[in-house]
């Protein structure tokens, strides 16, 4: 068993079903897979309902595969005004699949103290509703606007320190945060994350690259995940959705294995 937990989103094969995304996992060896989309579609309970029916359809697949679901993401946002109820169509799903979270996005851009403290209220009345209905499955917040930002992020998990957090590495590190330094400061709340890379171009932005080809410091996160002792998923989140020049997904697992594995040393 590899100490790490490799994985990808289906963000970068979103033409797929489930079926044909657990074959394209089993090809290169990933023992997890992170649902956003799925048939062409962001829907996932819908996507997941015309492929299987109802969620015992799913676990029944899913124990015939060698592929786990590590979550299934919604796009409800939690420093917008969202309500967590809003999880709801994908809470049945991500029980059949044994799936530990559904992602939520942070959503906002400078945060108060009220907004924390709203955001907390919100993750406890959920907690609450866990409780009750004996819920394995739990919210993970990604680190995609407000939480990007370092002294946000390092502020709300500090306010909130039950949350559990999807740190996107590429995203808070674009913004210039050392990876080390963060990972220093969150590394308790952290139960997944995303990986890209990107390089610099000509006009000073950043473009994603194939894995291995920028300068994402992978080596140095490899590093510091390996020190840690619980097996985090880290997800591959080839954003082909989103940009459809860049190469198929399954070129980008290619090129990850001798750039993620840097730390089974």
């Amino acid at each position: 068993m590899n100490r790490f937990e490799y994985c990808f989103s289906t963000l970068g094969c979103s033409e797929l079903s489930l079926h044909e995304v657990a074959d394209l996992a089993e090809r290169h060896g990933i023992e997890a897979v992170e649902l956003r989309a799925l048939s062409g579609t962001l829907d996932l309970p819908a996507a997941l309902a015309a492929e299987f029916g109802e969620p015992s359809g799913l676990a029944a697949f899913l124990s015939r595969r060698k592929v786990r679901i590590a979550a299934l993401n919604t796009s409800v946002r939690l420093f917008e005004g969202a309500d967590l109820s809003a999880v709801e169509p994908f809470i049945a799903w991500a029980e059949a699949a044994g799936a530990g979270y559904l992602r939520i996005f942070d959503g906002g851009s400078r945060l108060s103290g009220a907004d924390l403290v709203r955001a907390g209220d919100m993750l406890d009345a959920w907690q609450a509703v866990r409780r009750s209905r004996g819920l394995k499955v739990d919210v993970m917040i990604e680190t995609h606007n407000a939480l990007a930002d370092f002294e946000q992020l390092v502020a709300f998990v500090e306010r909130v320190p039950a949350a559990r957090i999807l740190w996107d590495t590429h995203h808070t590190w674009a913004r210039g945060t050392g990876i080390e330094v963060l990972w220093r400061r969150i590394a308790g709340s952290v139960v997944h994350l995303h990986v890209k890379d990107s390089m610099t171009d000509s006009d000073g932005r950043r473009t994603y690259v194939l894995p291995g080809q920028g300068d994402f410091p992978m080596a140095g996160l490899m590093a510091l995940l390996s020190s840690d002792e619980r097996r985090v998923p880290i997800s591959l989140e080839w954003e082909r959705h989103w940009h459809p020049e860049l190469p198929p997904l399954e070129d980008a697992l290619t090129a990850a294995r001798g750039w993620w594995r840097q730390g089974d040393f």
